[in-house]
């Protein structure tokens, strides 16, 4: 019998049970006041002027007094010239009634600061050298602005429309209207009155303007004219629409810009509801420009201006302000099976061995909220999941992993000990009135923990001890959901912003919340290994710095074509901001998918980052193998093209870590100046290397892909097949088709012998293929190390440059001073865009050489050298003669 609770839960699922997402639960700028105040501000002639009397400098910044003219308030700029060509400003109150939010654990680390200096100054303003090239900042003083310069080109310009707007905090006044809000049913109070915050951006010579995810739209963003800003509000929102700016689960504030000639970023650091409005002057004969407008609900202003040039040096500049991708476990590169959910422990071992019937690799099941005892977190069903460790060993037994969710909503229920203690402890969420903050979510009656405190995030990650958390143990990873936080009964679905954690509201910081849950539950899986193993945490609600922690999913989408068709934008989106380690639910987490849908989006999925399929409780089941042995096949092949590639996978990743680069990315990142490839969205590349365009058109016969680059050559991995780049090539598909291209040049390592998940392939040997472009040298890189704990911070792993030049293909330490040892071996070398060589010898360390066999295939040339033999960790030549 149905309790209650959960009756009502249901009837709440059911009204909002329409496919599609009930817009009137989620506000548009016009419904948000301070969206509707800021946006009626028209560009324009500035109220503010800098007071050039008050500047100072010292050798970390430079301060300088603004004052609106309109109302004599004055504001405090700080100007901060930073290593690695980027520039930081500051905007606050010189005198706030109280303080305003700024947003701390974001940031690794208080940033490097270089100096600036004053090349000239003149009643009209001042100009700085950033000390790069001819890189310059001058500060005009009436109206203010600030302009960046290179040379004689503007980089950027900040308040060049007039739209710095800074809503002081005030005494209140009655009559306002600007300290209370109400939306629906839901009021908010707003004690502090109005304390939005406002900038322009101009860019110069800019047409496409990328990031700020999370939305469900194109990669290259729109212009915001006609409609609604884009907004930045982490929220759930049940039934997604595409292709509109509305608000997800997660929020970056963070825009990549990029031409031809430059690409260069924004950091808006603020975690309050935020809109960024988009314009440009597209299809006019002036010099393309586009025009950027962030508005934040309250804190500061504080941003980072990211002057590239490069991408990657886009993508190093971010990283060394929030950090890099977490490096993951290797095991959760391969494939993972979920729904909502597996019944029970009988239900878990009938889908872990029909996996074996079936001959499909996979390295985690998961368990989404009934595993609980009546949605309480870190408890199991008693009657369902009887034995957990009895569950958990068996899989381990197959060297396969689970996890299971914990979401940060606590049943209010006195006889759950979680709730008991952190209600003791004082560390729930409070309401405006300064009790335990309550709302309803899956448990039915919740509070939710205080996260932005260090001290409740201690404790959360002590809850995952395995002395704990009963039942758990080592292959046990955890999973964040609902951590926007949900609140089902409140406005727009999440927590009333005059909540409070501390002396913040919840306004101030919401953006944060999911960030926080997902670094202490990463925090207790790492403390309960004693810091040895990496953690593997996937949250849905993110923020700038989320990449450090773990994975990161799209949400609740649908099993429909465009919902496949977007998860490529959107995982690139992710990319651009840090976040690489995303994916999509494999055949859409509402519907149910047709055979022909849900084969595609195990192709697609294969060549993504995160690779996990998910279905709705209400759906039917869809494991791989209840669509009859043909759709099984095509499933299978996919997921074990997925396994042979993890070699390659888990190098980008390192990679990821160690720059920031993005794993999965647009063409652009790759050939900046190929204009071609700018909108693109339909294809992307995985590392270098790899181009993939995945087939996402019902009933498609063929795809056209774009193969960049005039000098490259790109083989088909599947045929190999060669084909010239700067070329459109349509590509006729069945239902086996992945069209997946390797880029000639270049050397990627792989495993061939697939087996039942991805630890039992660990000693097992490696193929390279090496692609040939004879305009080029061919390289790569081949990593090792065990796979899941901390110790390559300590050197233990092996990471080797693959050269194939002048005929000679060679195998150099890239880390002379690590030590790592690997069982596995050299087993085969294909080379694509060969010519038949007379003999193939192999020269190792020691100095001995052996002649090794060889076939040719010269329909395709294609050069397989069989059994070389040597250890994948060694020096070694081979010479082709």
């Amino acid at each position: 019998v149905a309790s209650k609770c959960d009756c009502t839960l249901k009837l709440m699922f059911l009204s909002f049970g329409t496919w599609a997402v009930d817009k009137g639960n989620f506000k548009t700028c016009e419904q948000s006041a301070f969206c509707k105040r800021q946006r009626a501000l028209k560009p324009g002639e500035s109220p503010y002027r800098a007071l050039l009397e008050t500047m100072e400098l010292t050798n970390t910044r430079l301060t300088l007094q603004l004052i609106n003219d309109n109302n004599k308030v004055r504001l405090l700029l700080e100007l901060y010239r930073l290593q690695g060509n980027i520039t930081r400003v500051k905007i606050n109150e010189l005198k706030p009634l109280k303080p305003r939010y700024e947003v701390p654990d974001v940031l690794i680390r208080e940033p490097t600061t270089e100096p600036l200096s004053v090349l000239s100054q003149d009643e009209n303003g001042v100009v700085l050298s950033l000390g790069v090239e001819s890189q310059r900042v001058i500060i005009s003083a009436r109206p203010f602005r600030l302009d960046i310069m290179e040379g004689s080109d503007v980089l950027m310009s900040l308040n060049s429309r007039g739209l710095l707007a800074f809503e002081h905090l005030r005494m209140q006044k009655v009559e306002d209207g600007m300290w209370e809000e109400t939306f629906k049913s839901h009021t908010d109070s707003k004690p502090n009155g109005p304390s939005a915050v406002s900038l322009d951006f101009s860019l110069p010579g800019v047409e496409h303007v990328y990031g700020i995810p999370e939305h469900a739209d194109t990669l290259r963003l729109k212009t915001t004219d006609n409609g609604d800003p884009y907004r930045l509000y982490n929220l759930d929102v049940f039934q997604y629409e595409l292709y509109n700016p509305m608000a997800l689960y997660g929020s970056v504030p963070v825009m990549v810009a990029h031409s031809a000639q430059r690409t260069t970023g924004i950091f808006w650091l603020n975690a309050a509801e935020t809109w960024v409005d988009i314009s440009s002057n597209t299809g006019s004969s002036e010099t393309p420009q586009t025009d950027v407008r962030w508005i934040s609900e309250s804190g500061i202003i504080d941003v980072f201006i990211m002057l590239g040039p490069t991408p990657k040096d886009v993508f190093s500049q971010y990283a060394s302000l929030t950090g890099t991708q977490s490096f993951p476990p290797l095991a959760s590169l391969g494939y993972h099976q979920c729904r909502w959910n597996y019944n029970d422990q009988e239900d878990v071992k009938s889908v872990d061995a029909g996996f074996d019937e079936h001959d499909i690799p996979y390295d985690f099941i998961w368990l989404d909220i009934e595993h609980t005892d009546g949605k309480r977190y870190f408890t199991w069903d008693p009657h369902k999941f009887a034995t957990p460790k009895e569950m958990l060993q068996g899989l381990m037994d197959k060297k396969r992993k689970m996890v299971a969710i914990v979401d940060p909503h606590i049943k209010v229920d006195s006889n759950y000990k979680i709730h008991n203690e952190i209600r003791t402890l004082g560390f729930y969420v409070k309401n405006k009135d300064g009790g335990d903050y309550e709302g309803w979510c899956w448990p039915g009656s919740a509070s939710y923990p205080d996260f932005t405190r260090a001290d409740m995030r201690a404790w959360w990650a002590s809850m995952f001890a395995y002395d704990q958390y009963e039942g758990t143990m080592e292959n046990l990873y955890t999973w964040n959901d609902m951590n926007e936080p949900s609140v089902f009964n409140g406005p727009e679905v999440t927590m009333h912003k005059d909540a409070m954690h501390g002396s913040w509201e919840h306004r101030d910081i919401h953006n944060l919340y999911g960030l926080y849950v997902q670094m202490a539950t990463a925090e207790g899986l790492i403390q309960r290994s004693g810091g040895v193993e990496r953690p593997f945490v996937l949250t849905r609600a993110f923020f700038a710095g989320s990449q450090r922690i773990g994975a990161v999913w799209t949400g609740d989408n649908a099993a429909e074509w465009d919902h496949l068709k977007i998860s490529i934008p959107m995982c690139l989106s992710m990319g651009l901001v840090g976040i690489s380690f995303c994916g999509a639910d494999i055949g859409g987490f509402f519907k149910s998918p047709s055979t022909e849908l849900l084969v595609r989006w195990y192709q697609a999925g294969a060549y993504q980052p995160f690779y996990r399929a998910h279905a709705h409780l209400d759906t039917p089941r869809r494991e791989p193998w209840l669509f009859g042995p043909e759709n099984t096949a095509l499933i299978r092949e996919a997921v074990r093209q997925r396994y042979t590639f993890l070699p390659y996978w888990y190098q980008l990743f390192y990679r990821a870590h160690v720059t920031g680069e993005p794993v999965m990315r647009p063409l652009w990142v790759e050939y900046p100046q190929d204009l071609a490839t700018f909108a693109l969205e339909d294809e992307y590349l995985i590392g270098r290397d790899l181009l993939v365009h995945p087939v996402v058109e019902e009933g498609a016969r063929g795809v056209t892909a774009y193969l960049p680059g005039k000098d490259e050559v790109w083989f088909d991995v599947h045929t190999f097949q060669k084909h010239n780049g700067a070329q459109n090539l349509y590509i006729p598909v069945t239902m086996s088709s992945i069209p997946v291209f390797q880029r000639g040049g270049s050397i990627i390592p792989r495993k061939l012998r697939v087996r039942r998940s991805s630890t039992c392939m660990e000693h097992d040997p490696y193929t390279l293929y090496v692609a040939l472009n004879l305009q080029r040298t061919a390289d790569g890189e081949l990593y090792i190390d065990d796979g899941h704990t901390f110790n390559y911070e300590k050197k233990e792993f092996i990471y080797r440059k693959l050269t194939f030049a002048n005929k000679v293909l060679s195998s150099v330490n890239l880390a002379p001073d690590a030590k790592f040892t690997t069982d596995s071996w050299i087993e085969r070398i294909i080379v694509l865009g060969a010519s038949k060589p007379s003999k193939v010898t192999l020269k190792t360390a020691d100095g001995q050489e052996k002649q090794l066999e060889f076939d040719f295939d010269a329909s395709m040339s294609v050069l397989t050298v069989r059994k070389p033999g040597m250890n994948a960790g060694a020096d070694w030549t081979v010479t082709f003669q």
